[in-house]
């Protein structure tokens, strides 16, 4: 990689943003030692440690946090001035960076792909992680969430993808217990509880008729993973409650049967979510193009 200009300070932000010399080379698409190299010429001519190494972490000096802070609002000036320009050749161009969750990259996977066939010069990065982040904070362009959780300080447009959270068990599980009739017998199974990222037990929201109730489902075995849920569920080990997305295969193949439909209505579904700010990145401006053809309007 080049030795100095933007690089440098773009080098420096992959390596704050990821905690890791090694992740920061694999999204500059740079091997580890030229990256380090770049940080290293930098911090010797500024004549400040930006970074505290170790063999096992690398984290923001204090120095480092304040250069950060203050380089990362001008290099966003000066991206977003360059995509601006390049946006007048009509055909988007640059890197697209995406944060969102696993069940719903999988989801949208077919919109990306269709992105990336219609413009081939653009680059997608698509992180996926549990936790619900700062996309600004983080240098993301934009995220995919389940429209409830988007901030409310962004605009949030519906992928149009349906979604419905089921009470799903196995026929095995099933013929050895009665089926539930109401939510109040979810009490009398077992369940298999998902945790959250943020350490909180997932209490099962069900509704009906205008009727909402969130049940503390009881159960011997807690997973952080809803893939994890799901298996565990196909094992007969108790009552789970995941997306019919997710469990559409086990549905057709009968080796998961959903009980209480009436409780589990339909939800809003995902939303891609972006700052609301002046100048929208022409490759994000072209996504969201194609989620309004595909049905998607601003909420």
């Amino acid at each position: 990689m080049r030795t100095s200009g933007l690089s440098e300070l773009e080098a420096v932000l992959a390596v704050a943003r990821h905690r890791s010399f090694r992740a920061a080379a694999a999204e500059l698409d740079v091997s580890t030692s030229a990256l380090s190299h770049a940080v290293s010429a930098l911090e010797g001519r500024i004549g400040a440690r930006l970074f505290n190494r170790t063999t096992r972490s690398v984290a923001l000096s204090e120095a480092g946090a304040q250069f950060v802070e203050s380089i990362s609002p001008a290099l966003s000036t000066i991206r977003q001035a360059m995509e601006q320009a390049g946006s007048h050749s009509g055909v988007p161009t640059g890197t697209l960076r995406i944060n969102t969750s696993t069940g719903a990259a999988n989801q949208a996977m077919s919109l990306f792909i269709e992105y990336m066939r219609r413009y081939p010069q653009m680059n997608v990065d698509i992180v996926t992680e549990s936790k619900l982040i700062d996309i600004v904070v983080e240098g993301f362009d934009a995220g995919i969430r389940l429209h409830e959780s988007v901030p409310q300080d962004m605009i949030a447009i519906p992928l149009g993808l349906p979604l419905r959270l089921l009470v799903l068990g196995s026929p095995e599980y099933l013929a050895r217990h009665p089926l539930p009739q109401t939510p109040s017998d979810l009490h009398q199974h077992r369940c298999i509880r998902l945790r959250m990222p943020t350490g909180r037990i997932y209490h099962w929201e069900l509704s009906r008729h205008g009727q909402s109730l969130e049940v503390d489902v009881p159960g011997v075995l807690t997973l952080d993973e809803p893939s994890l849920v799901l298996e565990a569920a196909r094992a007969g080990l108790g009552l789970a409650f995941i997306s019919q997305w997710n469990a559409a295969a086990d549905m057709a193949a009968g080796t998961l049967v959903p009980v209480l439909q009436d409780w589990t209505p339909p939800l809003d579904g995902l939303s891609l979510y972006y700052p609301g700010r002046r100048h929208v990145p022409a490759g994000l401006r072209a996504l969201i193009e194609l989620i309004r053809e595909r049905g998607g309007q601003p909420l």
